[in-house]
């Protein structure tokens, strides 16, 4: 009985031994694939996590540079604004021949007015002191128009209010606020413009 038990034993321990001898021929397969799977892996994830980056970067950068770019017309459109704003400029375009002081008056006011509302967008561009003092220059011109426009008496010609607007815009001593507002547009531009990204 004891040599039917050890070859039992034995053809299990030998069974066994077969066993773990096809488990390691399988593994023998096995293991290298799963290793050069993991390293696929590894160098395929790393690649892709570097391509989007890449990518990343360069969606803000075009983002960064159309930023810029819609900034800077802004500053250009309220240059533009501030320069019709002016009073010789507003004359050029508002005087008519036969016309009285107070239609030219009404004319030039009107004319501020609805250029400011044409460039109310641009305020999302600019800094809240350059729109501040995009909105302090209208009114101080407007301001200007109608105090000087009220010391003529009803269908005075235009001619004479032309003349009190020339001489006051043309003093040396006067500070326009049409000036200030474009240094200051034109220092915070150049600011942008300029400052390292």
């Amino acid at each position: 009985m004891k040599h039917f038990i050890l070859c039992i034993f034995t053809a299990k321990i030998y069974r066994l031994f077969i066993m773990v001898e096809q488990l390691l021929d399988i593994a023998k397969y096995i293991l290298p694939s799963v290793v050069v799977l993991i390293a696929t892996y590894l160098v395929v994830n790393k690649f892709l996590i570097k391509e989007i980056q890449q990518k990343q970067l360069a969606i803000f950068q075009q983002n960064s540079n159309l930023t810029l770019q819609m900034r800077l017309q802004a500053y250009e459109r309220l240059s533009i604004f501030i320069e019709r704003m002016h009073a010789t400029s507003l004359i050029g375009r508002y005087y008519v021949q036969g016309a009285s002081v107070q239609d030219l008056q009404i004319a030039m006011v009107q004319g501020i007015r609805a250029e400011y509302e044409h460039n109310l967008s641009q305020q999302i561009y600019v800094s809240h002191e350059v729109w501040q003092t995009i909105k302090t220059v209208m009114e101080q011109e407007i301001t200007m128009l109608n105090r000087i426009g009220s010391s003529f008496e009803m269908g005075t010609p235009a001619a004479n209010y032309i003349k009190a607007l020339s001489d006051f815009v043309l003093n040396p001593e006067t500070t326009l606020p049409t000036d200030i507002a474009l240094e200051t547009l034109n220092r915070e531009a150049k600011s942008i413009l300029f400052s390292p990204q």
